[in-house]
């Protein structure tokens, strides 16, 4: 592995630590290295506070500080040129004389998206550009997804029969994935904004959709209800977290639940992207259905899709499951009687 890469890695993994605690920002993280030593590590810790610039120059030892001018600093994400919640970074860089920058990836926010890396540049400092591009961007795509496609970053996720199924003909609930994996779905529901289902798996399964078998916050509750049929008896109407009722019909603000009226035609899917983004909505774990699931494939409209098989459960004659297209797989898991693939959309690259 040749040098910058090496300390990219590095800032890769600092930044990682940030993972549930600064979205809507980028996870960042940043390494300052003088003649092969690190005098300086750092990454964004919470939303609002200090970036990952900031915290690295910050944790230099006195005794290390005259070395700052003279060090290259490395970092996953441009630096910043905008006054938002902090200073920008790019300023505070050129503060401190600091003669090399080594970027991982360009920041695609419209407010940053090449201006930070320009400011550097003018003021006489080497930037080099790319470093590890694709795995910066990788750990940040729900941001990327977010700001270059102007819509959240789509997650399918359902659960199968070794037949294919995921219920019965009468769309009674029962019982597919095992308790470990059930955990896992809790885990990946903590990690994304939202979690949306449509109108059938709310009637059906009467699901709470939060992360009880999880530590971490429960996402906002998104449920497509386009006649509002849903009775208010149902767990999404709890008020325990933010709910959205997607409708045809209304807006209205009530506690902790929004009714958004969006159109039906020419396309529901593209109403419902156009609706989140709207809301700042960066990602969201689908759980709904074959025909929730399957209205923004065939727009393709997805980025993952995790599929949760039981090997040894048959369902004679129940509702199959949906079929992805434009998709490759990216890895297996076993779990128990389980096997969980994890699907990419190769039409949706950043």
């Amino acid at each position: 592995m040749q040098k910058h890469e090496l300390y990219m890695s590095l800032c890769l993994q600092l930044a990682r630590l940030g993972a549930g605690h600064v979205a809507p920002n980028p996870m960042v993280g940043a390494v300052l290295v003088y003649e092969d030593r690190i005098i300086g590590e750092g990454y964004h810790q919470q939303y609002g506070k200090a970036h990952a610039e900031v915290n690295c120059i910050n944790s230099v030892r006195d005794e290390d500080k005259g070395l700052i001018e003279n060090s290259v600093m490395y970092v996953s994400l441009e630096p910043c040129a905008h006054f938002g919640k902090t200073p920008p970074c790019a300023d505070l860089i050129i503060k401190h004389k600091i003669k090399t920058v080594v970027v991982g990836g360009r920041d695609p926010f419209e407010q940053v998206d090449g201006k930070g890396i320009e400011k550097l540049e003018n003021a006489r400092i080497e930037v080099i550009k790319g470093v590890l591009e694709n795995d910066c961007k990788s750990l940040n795509q729900r941001f990327f997804t977010f700001h270059t496609k102007k819509r959240p970053h789509i997650i399918l996720k359902w659960a199968q029969s070794k037949n294919h199924r995921i219920a019965n003909a009468d769309f009674s609930r029962v019982l597919i994935s095992n308790g470990y994996s059930n955990r896992l779905v809790h885990k990946w529901r903590s990690e994304e904004a939202a979690i949306m289902v449509g109108t059938n798996t709310a009637l059906q399964d009467d699901p709470a959709l939060n992360t009880r078998n999880w530590t971490g916050p429960s996402p906002t509750r998104l449920v497509v209800d386009m006649n509002l049929r849903l009775p208010s008896t149902l767990k999404v109407f709890d008020g325990n977290q933010k709910t959205i009722i997607f409708n045809g019909v209304k807006n209205e603000e009530l506690q902790n639940v929004t009714y958004y009226k969006i159109e039906k035609e020419p396309s529901f899917v593209q109403s419902l992207l156009n609706a989140c983004y709207k809301l700042n909505i960066q990602s969201i774990l689908i759980e709904g259905g074959n025909k929730l699931a399957e209205s923004f494939i065939n727009e393709n409209a997805w980025d993952e899709a995790r599929v949760i098989e039981n090997t040894q459960l048959i369902i004679d004659n129940g509702l199959r499951a949906p079929l992805l297209s434009n998709h490759q797989l990216v890895s297996s898991d076993a779990i128990s009687t389980d096997v969980i693939s994890y699907y990419k959309n190769l039409h949706n690259k950043l």
